[in-house]
């Protein structure tokens, strides 16, 4: 499979319907999703199939152990975390094609670790948030929606289209 314009990684998410949605989008642009363990639901072809993931079999996606093993796995060369604790709107990053999209858990975003290997390798620069109103009950968007904004501001910026032959 040719490299993808843009992958998005899942850190332990608790709601399959907000999985299935960013796996129909990711399989929209031809990107690749990657899933990190510990899920909060089940994964396997039976649970797809109940959930009407019919799509799914058309998605470059990935399962890993941890975040460890997805470091390992995957090897990523150049990510961003997206996160409501960012001070960095999302329209001030450089994304280039192949960029990798962190996206922590529902309940309570990204484990410290993520946060400080994308500090380590990156910089705080690349920890990201969409920008919102500052109203406290507005904590953050919903994890399908911000994917979504994400991948597609990311596509805009580097010029992807949609190949005519896809």
């Amino acid at each position: 499979m040719p490299d993808p314009p843009v992958e998005v990684v899942l850190v332990r998410p608790e709601i399959p319907n907000n999985t299935g949605t960013i796996g129909r989008t990711v399989a929209a642009v031809g990107g690749r999703l990657h899933v990190v363990r510990p899920i909060g639901f089940e994964m396997d072809e039976k649970a797809r199939r109940r959930a009407g993931l019919d799509y799914w079999r058309h998605l470059d996606w990935r399962e890993h152990a941890s975040w460890e093993a997805y470091l390992a796995d995957a090897r990523p060369r150049r990510a961003w975390l997206f996160t409501a604790r960012a001070e960095r709107s999302f329209w001030e990053a450089d994304f280039r094609r192949g960029d990798v999209l962190v996206f922590g858990r529902e309940s309570d975003g990204a484990p410290p670790k993520v946060h400080e290997w994308i500090e380590r390798e990156h910089g705080a620069d690349h920890r990201l948030a969409l920008p919102m109103l500052p109203k406290p009950e507005l904590r953050s968007l919903n994890l399908a929606c911000a994917v979504t904004a994400a991948v597609y501001e990311a596509l805009r910026r580097i010029g992807w289209t949609p190949p005519r032959d896809a």
